[in-house]
């Protein structure tokens, strides 16, 4: 489902939808945990800035896979595919109680959210955290997420759209690789499947491996010609980005993207130009996109402007992309395959890549997971 088609239906009272909550008590595996906007800025805001990140570790034969919902809920039959892949991949399957608990917009109250997260990248036995969908709901618990502890269990989390927000939040604060890619309601076609498996899981991922290896890390390259060139050169930087509204919505606070001398990458779903333009535009005036190597452009599905007879005054997506990047001079390109599209590539936020805008090239330099 189309993440902002949540915001259409607003269901109960502000005040039934739990607000208040962003200040209650939740609970985590390991014992309560109080986290507010205010303690977030004390005890998590850069507290990690100097620290090395941290790789997670690859999935393999046996592994298990958390599935969540920190935004919005599913139904059963829209993760049924998924499960059904990952379990023929050898993976064990845990499921969280938020799926399918359907509260308005969200999979269930803040609190709930926010605790079934907590209490999954506290479990030993969960390897990975895959969210079900994106949808709305993330910006709601960031403040309740302790990034000291999430540092403390490095595990592959995973999902996007909304889900960008957890994303960048915890590349930033707790310096953990995450990754952009399917969530657990995604198509998972051969494409997705291939890059899933090359991004996140050890080069023996057919074997059940026990011991650790020390396999020489192959780059993954994506190549494809019908990629526009916006700006050619080549640029080297850290990784990261996601869906252009969440970056948006997060700046000013202290969950904002960091793009200094990044490889930005940006995709988004069903908006107009005008609201690109609006959008790209408050990066720029926010200095995010100077402060970039380089600037890749997804797909963006569904953003061509909505036709009126006799009444066509907007200007094309290609020529916004076209204004407001290009001007920056450096490398970029339009139409990488994340995000909002049916076969995505699984992008590892805070490692680092390669784009040759010339030859149409992405190239993740640098093992996006630990194998070993």
């Amino acid at each position: 489902m189309k993440r902002r088609s949540f915001l259409h239906s607003i269901g109960a009272g502000f005040s039934a939808l739990g607000f208040a909550s962003m200040h209650a008590k939740s609970r985590s595996g390991s014992g309560e945990f109080v986290h507010t906007t205010e303690s977030v800025l004390s005890n998590n805001m850069n507290k990690h800035a100097d620290i090395v990140s941290l790789l997670p570790m690859a999935l393999k034969k046996g592994s298990t896979i958390g599935i969540t919902a920190p935004a919005s809920g599913v139904d059963n039959a829209e993760i049924q595919e998924g499960i059904s892949l990952l379990k023929a991949s050898g993976y064990s399957i845990v499921l969280g109680n938020t799926l399918t608990r359907k509260f308005g917009y969200l999979s269930a109250p803040d609190s709930e959210r926010a605790a079934e997260f907590m209490e999954f990248v506290e479990r030993p036995d969960i390897d990975c955290i895959l969210c079900a969908r994106g949808g709305y709901g993330v910006m709601r618990i960031l403040p309740m997420l302790d990034f000291g502890v999430i540092r403390a269990n490095p595990k592959i989390i995973i999902g996007y759209s909304d889900i960008t927000a957890l994303l960048v939040a915890i590349t930033k604060l707790s310096n953990v690789i995450t990754y952009h890619g399917p969530v657990a309601s995604s198509t998972f076609d051969s494409f997705t499947v291939d890059f899933f498996k090359k991004t996140l899981c050890k080069p023996s991922a057919n074997e059940a491996v026990t011991e650790p290896v020390d396999v020489e890390y192959q780059p993954i390259t994506f190549a494809d010609s019908r990629m526009t060139t916006l700006s050619k050169g080549i640029a080297k930087g850290r990784l990261t980005g996601g869906n252009l509204s969440m970056i948006v919505a997060t700046l000013g606070t202290p969950y904002e993207i960091d793009t200094k001398d990044s490889l930005l990458f940006l995709e988004d779903i069903a908006e107009e130009p005008y609201k690109i333009d609006r959008m790209l535009t408050q990066l720029w005036l926010a200095g995010k996109l100077q402060q970039c190597a380089g600037i890749i452009l997804g797909q963006f599905k569904n953003c061509e402007a909505k036709k009126v007879p006799g009444f066509e005054v907007s200007f094309s997506l290609q020529q916004v992309l076209e204004s407001r990047i290009t001007s920056l001079g450096i490398p970029a390109v339009y139409g990488l395959p994340i995000g909002h599209v049916k076969s995505k590539m699984t992008i590892p936020l805070g490692v680092m890549a390669e784009l040759d805008a010339g030859n149409k090239s992405f190239t993740i330099m640098e093992r996006p997971v630990t194998v070993s």
